[in-house]
């Protein structure tokens, strides 16, 4: 299954600890708890809540999370029925040593820079028929968002024209369009995603209106309904991870 095409009644949404409190309390609209991340102070500042450099979810009840916040996460999901699985990379601070669980899921694939993809991420998702596509870019989860099984969202052109190989629609969205503090830009699926089976999510307003409507027609042609999380530009939290 691909965790990222919610198919269950979420419960939980993983989110960057500095998010807008308007994106948390959308959240909590959907009757979904909001968990907060815990500060990396092992990665770079911008994305050191995060919740796609950290961890990865196997699926809906399975979570690898980096040896950095794994104690919080332990704790975070006590008795909640989440597995947390402690991964084999410790995070650092530069490239490539941050990218480890950052990876994109479309399909039954998983796509990512395999060279340091971490071995315990690889393990759990062999152990799921997951098929492995290597690219050169790392941060693929944080430049991906899906919208269903045929179709992806991306601000990376090696992504995009990797996705449209395997025959999936996709559509390429411009980095530029994408707040994050500390860089020139963001990434798409820093920004946007299916929080559920319903709604696609974005973290603030789309200030580009050609770009906008572009968007708007995927993803609603696609059977889901767009809601702004915030009225702030469009800013890169890393993905909300929905279990």
């Amino acid at each position: 299954m691909n965790p990222f095409l919610i198919k269950w009644k979420p419960r939980y949404a993983i989110v960057d600890f500095r998010a807008d409190e308007k994106i948390i309390d959308t959240i909590k609209k959907f009757d979904i708890i909001p968990i907060k991340t815990i500060k990396c102070d092992d990665i770079l500042e911008p994305v050191c809540g995060h919740p796609d450099m950290v961890l990865h979810p196997i699926d809906n009840k399975t979570i690898v999370v980096a040896p950095n916040v794994l104690d919080y996460y332990e704790k975070a999901f006590k008795n909640s029925g989440i597995k947390v699985i402690k991964g084999g990379k410790t995070l650092s601070r530069n490239y490539p040593n941050d990218i480890a669980y950052n990876v994109a899921r479309i399909r039954n694939y998983a796509i990512h820079n395999l060279k340091y993809t971490d071995e315990i991420l690889k393990y759990y998702l062999q152990k799921s028929d997951i098929s492995f596509i290597h690219v050169n870019q790392g941060y693929t989860k944080c430049s991906t968002a899906c919208v269903s099984n045929d179709r992806a969202i991306t601000s990376d052109i090696t992504i995009y024209n990797t996705i449209k190989s395997l025959g999936i629609d996709c559509l390429y969205f411009d980095s530029r369009n994408v707040f994050l503090g500390g860089f020139d830009y963001g990434f798409a699926g820093g920004c946007m995603g299916i929080l559920d089976h319903r709604t696609f999510f974005l973290t603030g307003q789309i200030q580009d209106s050609a770009e906008k409507e572009i968007l708007y027609k995927f993803v609603s042609d696609s059977g889901l309904k767009i809601i702004e999380g915030s009225d702030n530009i469009l800013t890169d939290y890393g993905t909300i991870i929905v279990i």
